[in-house]
């Protein structure tokens, strides 16, 4: 599963050359001086992302290491207009980002399936000679060449597109509220880091709404500097409206552990925290009706919180309305 799933790739593309155009001058019988006709060279292929609602991982690119689109084809006499280079598409999952490898420049992003976007054009075609004749030059001889095409090294990445991403250390019981509430079937086991690739699913809603959950692999502390499994899936939940913050029980300080994961999500992107928050206590039904009394004193108060169980289904149902409600909020 985790060799299946992949979110990076690296790609040396090249888009096509323009086609010259043709400096041909017509020859007929009884007029051996007809005149330039001499048609435009073709367009060069585009290199294109394009968005594939079907695919859900990067992996069918892992082995491409170049991708050149076709040249444009030379102008010919006649007014003939060379043939247009053919385009290259790369199909890729929604939610991708491509940018420049050397400049970090972002070249596109894809969102909808079937969306295109233009990550290298084709050089134009050259004009061919027809179009410099005047009353002073009757057979010009000459005519332009077409341009050269971009070529470029570039990163194309993966961003999970959810409602709501679950955010939490390793072991929070984050994986097991997923297959609780979805049709998802993730690793589990008790251990850290059993998941090593997100997870996505849908959960039902009442009339027929829905949403989307992405289980994350764990952060730990240092993630944002690239400890664990750090910086490669925190971008992961760049794209989510929502934020689940899961904290086990079990924890010896509930309220330390949120912030800790607060404080990783502001170091690798402060506009995380401008995104709506909840805080689940996982593994609830361990604990009786004083001990949770109990455990709401510690909790922080700057964000909605709710004690669950997803093994024994407490509060799984008002987790769900507080998650919808937050979303319908956040669309308004």
């Amino acid at each position: 599963m985790a060799s299946n799933f992949v979110d990076y790739v690296k790609i040396f593309i090249r888009s096509g050359k323009g086609g010259a155009g043709s400096a041909h001058l017509l020859r007929v019988k009884y007029n051996a001086k007809a005149g330039p006709d001499g048609g435009d060279g073709g367009r060069g292929g585009h290199i294109i992302l394009r968005g594939n609602s079907q695919r859900w991982t990067l992996l069918h690119l892992k082995y491409t290491k170049h991708v050149f689109a076709e040249n444009g084809q030379n102008g010919g006499e006649n007014l003939c207009t060379g043939r247009t280079g053919a385009d290259q598409y790369l199909d890729v999952p929604l939610g991708c980002v491509c940018k420049d490898a050397e400049t970090g420049e972002i070249l596109g992003e894809v969102t909808e399936d079937g969306q295109e976007v233009i990550i290298a054009k084709g050089g134009r075609g050259g004009l061919g000679n027809d179009h410099f004749k005047s009353a002073t030059n009757q057979t010009p001889r000459y005519a332009q060449p077409g341009e050269p095409a971009i070529e470029r090294w570039i990163i194309i990445e993966l961003k999970v597109l959810a409602d709501v991403g679950l955010v939490g250390f390793p072991n929070a019981g984050k994986s097991t509220l997923l297959s609780c509430v979805s049709a998802a079937r993730p690793e589990i086991a008790d251990y850290p880091f059993t998941t090593m690739v997100p997870n996505l699913g849908i959960v039902k809603y009442r009339d027929d709404k829905s949403f989307c959950i992405a289980d994350i692999p764990g952060i730990i502390e240092g993630a944002s500097e690239g400890k664990g499994l750090g910086l490669r899936f925190l971008r992961h939940i760049e794209r989510n409206s929502i934020l689940l913050f899961m904290v086990s029980c079990e924890s010896l300080d509930i309220k330390k552990e949120y912030n800790i994961l607060l404080s990783e999500l502001k170091k690798y992107n402060p506009e995380l925290l401008d995104k709506k928050r909840i805080l689940a206590v996982t593994k609830c039904d361990m604990l009786d009706e004083s001990l949770i009394k109990q455990l709401k004193r510690t909790l922080p108060r700057t964000i909605p919180t709710i004690m669950i169980s997803a093994v024994s289904g407490l509060n799984v149902s008002q987790l769900k309305d507080m998650i919808m409600e937050a979303i319908e909020a956040d669309a308004q």
